[in-house]
């Protein structure tokens, strides 16, 4: 079952860190918007995780696990300046779930793979709670910002843009 070791690292990981962190179980679920109701706070409060592939020049792809608040969007100009790149576009979702270890919906911002570079937005990194799925769809964690920081140490950039509006 995609994302069982990687929850199960997790859970670990901040149970033998004494990092302070609440489960929430809710209806299945993998939109921040949708997830974000049912656990109970604005999106804005959400980990948005999405893995990018970004060329730094014809030969070179870095993968890269791009964390924005829930009611922003990855700003792939940010991403692609940040890197000095030539190019940064979204992962096909077999790459994502396999450098992630767990589906798209359910992707930590946590990277547990030498090969999928973390970057986060400043933004998340101040949050009170932080809520993400837990490489499942039924399962969120909510962990304070400041001790994701400590945990995960993302490299910390602006990467994140408003939200593209309808209409």
């Amino acid at each position: 079952m995609p994302g069982h070791d990687t929850y199960h690292r997790l859970i670990t990981l901040l149970d033998t860190t004494a990092t302070p962190y609440r489960l929430i179980e809710h209806e299945p679920e993998g939109g921040t918007e949708a997830v974000s109701a049912l656990r109970g706070h604005p999106a804005s409060e959400a980990a948005k995780c999405i893995v990018l592939r970004v060329r730094t020049d014809r030969r070179t792809t870095r993968h890269v696990l791009a964390v924005v608040p829930g009611d922003r969007r990855v700003d792939l100009d940010a991403v692609r300046a940040t890197y000095a790149a030539r190019y940064a576009g979204f992962s096909d979702p077999a790459t994502a779930e396999r450098l992630a270890g767990s589906v798209p919906g359910t992707i930590l911002p946590f990277s547990f793979d030498p090969g999928l570079e973390l970057v986060a937005d400043p933004a998340i990194l101040v949050k009170p709670w932080l809520y993400f799925n837990a490489a499942r769809l039924d399962r969120s964690l909510a962990v304070p910002g400041p001790a994701y920081a400590r945990l995960a140490r993302p490299r910390t950039e602006p990467i994140a843009a408003p939200a593209r509006t309808l209409g």
